[in-house]
């Protein structure tokens, strides 16, 4: 039979010589076969089988990778076994355990399932627009994904070497074992003042593109300044960093870039200084919830930090332990005709007070002493 221009054959059958379901999209089909770039050939159990996985294990690593349970269907493909035989000859060679793989499969798919959502919703849909009147988004769609595919998948590599590059050698520097695991790190979390206010004044576009906005803004000067963006929440970013000097610097340029766009909401940032376990990605920890408690009672368009985050900073010259200690710093200096040591932050000690499920704290306000590097 012949396949015609929209994908479907004369009887409505088959698509691109594999079966079709009748309630099934001819285009969705062929879209699947491009971007997958093998035909639908196995149900669950035959590329079980294929890939000499038992069917349990195929079920544990589909789950953690996000896919829906299809039954019996015939809707899998030799890329489909590839994965399974690859991810259960890591586990037999010893590489990885079955407990490891699952989490391999589960990180990652929660990882691009994000970022496919964000291509289709974001990227592909204003670039699918109709370019001609009489022409429909079904007929532009294929040929663009056709030509983005490649470019799009190189691109992806790349970025992701990049950051495993990056990410491996913050582990090779780790003083131990432990602390590839359990590592000592500045923990901010940043959030915007009166959001849930904004929500019920604001078209749903607007919003949409307030937040776009703040995560840009915010991803970008983490990334900058040499952070790493853990994750975003809509009103809220959460980022790290292995020097508290450069967790201060981008929490203090975050508020006074916002500060600057008459279009966006007061910030608040609370942050905080300790031991931090890293799985798939995120952080948590009494520091991480310190952090986040700092942030809910920081005043508007200013940072809190804990006690541990202040010594640091002391401790690696980026603050003095007051002004009156920087005062005494500068005339003694000026007497030996030297240079008077330069500080980036001033800290201030606020009120110790209660916080919920961690005791009483001692918050320090930070601000800066001198101008942007």
């Amino acid at each position: 039979m012949t396949v015609d221009d929209t994908g479907s054959d004369a009887a409505g059958s088959r698509v691109g010589g594999q079966d079709a379901d009748p309630g099934e999209d001819p285009l969705a089909l062929r879209l699947e076969q491009l971007i997958l770039g093998a035909e639908r050939r196995y149900t669950p159990f035959q590329a079980a089988r294929s890939a000499g996985v038992s069917m349990e294990l195929a079920s544990r690593f589909w789950r953690a990778m996000g896919f829906a349970d299809i039954g019996q269907a015939k809707a899998l493909t030799e890329a489909d076994v590839l994965a399974l035989r690859r991810l259960a000859g890591l586990v037999e060679a010893g590489l990885l355990s079955e407990a490891m793989a699952v989490q391999v499969a589960r990180s990652t798919g929660q990882t691009t399932a994000r970022l496919a959502e964000w291509q289709i919703d974001s990227f592909l849909e204003g670039l699918t627009e109709p370019p001609e009147p009489g022409m429909t988004r079904t007929e532009v769609t294929y040929p663009l994904i056709e030509l983005l595919l490649p470019e799009l998948e190189e691109f992806i590599v790349y970025v992701w070497r990049r950051q495993l590059a990056a990410a491996t050698g913050r582990v090779v520097q780790a003083a131990d074992d432990e602390e590839m695991v359990d590592r000592r790190l500045a923990v901010c979390f940043a959030d915007l003042v009166g959001f849930t206010r904004l929500t019920r004044r604001m078209e749903e576009e607007e919003l949409g593109e307030l937040v776009e906005a703040f995560e840009t803004t915010a991803a970008d000067l983490v990334a900058a300044n040499g952070g790493r963006l853990v994750k975003t929440l809509g009103d809220e970013v959460l980022y790290a960093a292995d020097d508290a000097g450069v967790a201060a610097e981008i929490a203090l340029r975050l508020i006074e870039t916002m500060a600057h766009d008459e279009t966006m909401p007061e910030l608040r940032v609370g942050m905080a200084f300790g031991t931090v376990t890293t799985r798939m990605g995120d952080v948590f920890g009494s520091t991480v919830n310190l952090a986040s408690r700092l942030t809910s009672i920081a005043p508007r368009d200013a940072v809190l930090v804990d006690a541990a985050f202040a010594e640091e900073l002391i401790r690696t010259g980026d603050a003095p332990a007051s002004e009156a200690e920087a005062a005494e710093a500068a005339a003694a200096a000026e007497k030996e005709g030297e240079e008077p040591p330069v500080y980036r932050f001033a800290l201030q000690p606020m009120w110790q007070r209660p916080v919920r499920g961690l005791g009483v704290v001692e918050p320090w306000l930070l601000t800066r002493r001198s101008g942007p590097a």
